[in-house]
């Protein structure tokens, strides 16, 4: 894996090739929105994986096409005082789809295996209690006929230094990184040890992860997007036809002078002095 100190992985995606390739992709999920929304299916992606996996980037691509009333990313904060003395999947169950939906988990209920478990956030008891727990919760979850994805992304320590310290440079990318992050640097072994774990207990049958090797964010995307295709049993739904009228003739209608009205000043002209 890819998570393994020093590990390489093939060349670089050529951005041309990966461009063109992720629009036929995403034409794709588009199809998948609509069987969803047509059968009154339920689908939910879990993104997981280390900080600076690629998680955000593949999610966004993921969404980039497909209509936020259908789609929606589920990106929970820290819990309330009120949620922390909930059970532990309760504040997620209510992020569940309904029918006709879809749900994308920018982290989920697998906090709980990792960033807790490695930061002392919560105690052993409840991590073992999740560890039983979660398999129980996640059959329901398919036994009730919820499709089921979980994806972990795979990423070396190498490339994880790189783009942290690019997040550090960069103004637009400062905000993504928190001191929370940069110590897992520090506890690289420690969040090793409890994915494994976690692994050992959540790779079921019923919902097996997939490692998604994300060394290369461009061919992590194409190579989770086509499985995640791969795996859903979608057909195309016939578009309904549409035609755009004719527009009527004016009635005699005047627009108000353009000085009643606050316009934004044209700052685009002034990029071209």
């Amino acid at each position: 894996m890819a998570e393994e100190r020093g590990t390489s992985g093939p060349a670089k995606l050529p951005r041309a090739l990966y461009e063109r390739e992720l629009l036929r992709l995403q034409t794709e999920l588009v199809k998948v929105q609509e069987w969803i929304r047509a059968e009154g299916a339920r689908l939910v992606v879990v993104f997981e994986g280390r900080d600076a996996a690629g998680k955000g980037g593949t999610i966004k691509r993921v969404a980039e096409h497909l209509n936020p009333r259908i789609a929606r990313i589920a990106a929970l904060p820290r819990p309330t005082e009120r949620e922390r003395t909930q059970w532990y999947f309760q504040r997620y169950a209510a992020h569940l789809p309904a029918a006709g939906e879809i749900v994308l988990f920018d982290r989920s209920w697998y906090n709980r295996a990792g960033v807790e478990r490695v930061m002392g956030f919560c105690t052993r008891e409840e991590h073992q209690r999740f560890l039983r727990q979660c398999p129980a919760f996640e059959r329901m979850l398919v036994e009730d006929g919820i499709l089921l994805r979980k994806y972990w992304f795979s990423v070396s320590d190498a490339v994880q230094e790189k783009r942290f310290r690019r997040r550090l440079e960069d103004p637009t990318r400062r905000w993504k990184l928190s001191a929370m992050d940069l110590e897992s640097i520090t506890r690289w072994e420690e969040y090793s040890r409890a994915k494994d774990e976690m692994f050992v207990h959540t790779d079921i049958a019923e919902a097996p992860w997939h490692v998604v090797e994300s060394d290369d964010k461009r061919r992590a995307r194409i190579n989770m997007i086509a499985h995640l295709l791969s795996t859903v049993p979608y057909r195309e739904v016939p578009v309904p036809p549409l035609e755009l009228p004719e527009r009527p003739p004016s009635t005699g209608y005047e627009r108000p002078p353009r000085d009643l009205q606050s316009y934004v000043p044209d700052h685009a002209a002034g990029l071209a002095r």
